[in-house]
């Protein structure tokens, strides 16, 4: 499939899609999936509970939130992948940080669970039929598509590797 057109997302979407370069899915993953996960693998244990600034979220808390949105979108993918009726509601990235446990987790284990969620969305994207990738749903009041989906999972991980560097120095 090519690059999603601007009618297969919501504008804000827009920030994650410009994270991205190449024509489909196959090439989004040659490019930068293991960039994703090693970039977290290579944050120093001692830095992992600093937030920029207060009311900020720690490098840990945003870490969380980067594994519960990629589950998130890929929910909204095979979702709207199978042909689902109804809307898909949103979420508040906010409450879910809030109501996260991240602050106590073990961060090996949110390393593995970061390599498997990965994985997990590679296998999901894989096996859809060409067919699949067609599919548009309603996702968080919006049109969203199956393959606008796969740009925007890479970009919102590309994104917070940004917001690492620009603002916490990683």
């Amino acid at each position: 499939m090519p690059r999603p057109s601007v009618t297969e997302y919501a504008p804000y979407y827009q920030t994650y899609i410009n994270y991205t370069s190449g024509k489909d899915y196959s090439i989004l993953v040659q490019q930068y999936n293991e960039r994703i996960i090693e970039s977290w693998n290579a944050i120093p244990l001692e830095k992992i509970n600093y937030a920029y600034a207060e009311e900020k979220w720690t490098i840990k808390q945003m870490f969380q939130h980067v594994i519960d949105t990629e589950r998130i979108f890929a929910y909204r993918a095979v979702a709207i992948a199978r042909k689902e009726p109804n809307p898909i509601a949103g979420f508040d990235e906010n409450e879910y940080a809030k109501n996260a446990t991240a602050a106590h987790r073990n961060w090996k284990d949110m390393l593995a669970e970061w390599k498997i969620v990965r994985q997990s969305t590679n296998n999901l994207f894989n096996s859809f039929a060409e067919e699949d990738w067609k599919q548009k749903g309603i996702a968080s009041g919006n049109p969203m598509s199956v393959n606008a989906l796969s740009f925007i999972i890479f970009g919102h991980a590309l994104h917070h590797l940004h917001v690492l560097k620009e603002r916490y120095g990683i």
